[in-house]
Order: C-alpha cells, then structure tokens, then sequence
C-alpha cells in the first residue's frame, strides 16, 4: 500500500474526526507543555506534521514551527485551518527530506516512527533529525511498545478495540517484525476497513538507532506528563540529545 492510499484526500478528510479522541485538551495539553519546554524559545521541526493537530497549536504558544510531511492530502487539510496558511512546511519523507535551518527540538509523535515500514528508513530518519538539530537539541518520539506478550502461543493478532461501531485488529509478523492494524468501521454504505502496515520497533532498538545517528537517551517516561517508564507501560515518549 502507498502513502497516498493511507493518507490521500478520502482518509484526510475524515482523519481528524477519526482521531477525536487524541484532539482532546487532557491529550495534547501534556504533549504541547512538555514539547515547549524543550524548545526553550528555540525553532522546533515536526516530522510527519500532518493535520497540524500538534504543531499548529504549538505554534500558537508562540514556538516557530515548521513542518515535514509526505501527503499533500493531509497538509490541505492543516492549511484550511487558522494559522495553517502561514506555517511552513515542506511535502517529502521524514526519513530524507531536508528542510533550511538547524532546530531546538525536533518531534515525531503519535506511534508515526511504525509508519516507516523498514529499519533502514526507521534508521535514517533518525540520522536526518540529528542532521537539523542544534548541538543541544532535542529529538522526541512518542510510540507504542509492541504488544506482543498479549499475543497466546500460534496467534497472530489481537482485538485492540470494540465499540459500537468500531472494531479494531492488530496482526503481527513476529519474523519481519511488522505489523498490519485493521480499523473496521460501521457506517450507513456497510462496513469500511482501512489496514495500515508498521514496523514495530522496541525501544532498545530505537536507542540504537540514536547511538547510529550520534545521539544519546536523555529521558524516557510513559507519558507526557513524565510518569515513569515500566515493564508495563504501553507507550513511551523518549528524549534524546547529541553526542
């Protein structure tokens, strides 16, 4: 599957609505706080910056923001919003695209890491946000810990929602390391199913790749209010820094 079909005009359109729940103050409230803490008045970069549901309200406390994101669908979508005409932001992939300018901080949230579906482009986008950071910057990533030990013995995938209308299935490639998250959802033309492929990755894995990219762990918490990071957490925001 393409970035087009997974993000193109018809997912764009609705993708806000789809992500209600991550719009909600007691979401992003914590992520804007801790993200523009560690800007520290500094320029910040947001890969994958999508909707604009983290940067254009970043923006609006005042942090320069710019942008990196690889469907047009997605950022027409943030420039019809106010303030999405003026912020800058450039179409291309997180992994390789360079964008003027070197950064306070440079953020990557909402599991979006999983969406580059091989380790050497997991590796390079690491290598890329190291190359537009400041000596002392900061690279955040926000991503889940793969759920594989609630995975039984010869299964392959799990029920990671159900409501009314929606049900939601994570399939695993223990092997490749992959993993395909189907969203089925009931809407009045019948059942729609979109199915998005990751690679998952571990977080001793993503501190490798920083070691690869010159840059080191500073911080790790389960959440953006800094709550420690556990055997049993099911997400993580890590911060790493230069060499």
């Amino acid at each position: 599957m393409s970035p087009d079909d997974q993000f193109g005009p018809e997912v764009a359109a609705r993708y806000d609505d789809d992500s209600a729940a991550m719009f909600a103050p007691e979401a992003l409230e914590p992520a804007l706080d801790r993200l523009e803490a560690l800007a520290a008045g500094r320029p910040a970069l947001e890969l994958a910056i999508g909707t604009g549901r983290v940067g254009l309200p970043l923006a609006g406390r005042g942090v320069s923001v710019t942008g990196i994101e690889l469907s047009a669908a997605m950022v027409e979508q943030l420039r019809a919003k106010p303030g999405g005409a003026e912020l800058p932001v450039t179409i291309g992939d997180m992994a390789t695209t360079q964008v003027d300018g070197r950064f306070g901080l440079v953020y990557l949230v909402f599991n979006t890491i999983v969406n580059l579906t091989s380790q050497d482009a997991q590796v390079n986008c690491f290598r890329n946000a190291a190359a537009h950071l400041d000596p002392d910057g900061s690279f955040v990533v926000e991503v889940n810990v793969p759920q594989l030990r609630r995975l039984p013995p010869g299964d392959r995938a799990n029920v990671v929602a159900v409501t009314g209308d929606y049900w939601g299935i994570n399939e695993f490639d223990v092997v490749e390391q992959r993993m395909v998250s189907h969203h089925l959802t009931a809407t009045e033309q019948g059942i729609r199913l979109r199915s998005i492929p990751f690679r998952y990755v571990w977080p001793s894995e993503l501190d490798l790749m920083a070691r690869l990219a010159g840059l080191r762990l500073r911080d790790r918490w389960s959440d953006w209010h800094g709550s420690p990071f556990t055997a049993d957490s099911r997400s993580h925001v890590s911060v790493w820094e230069k060499l």
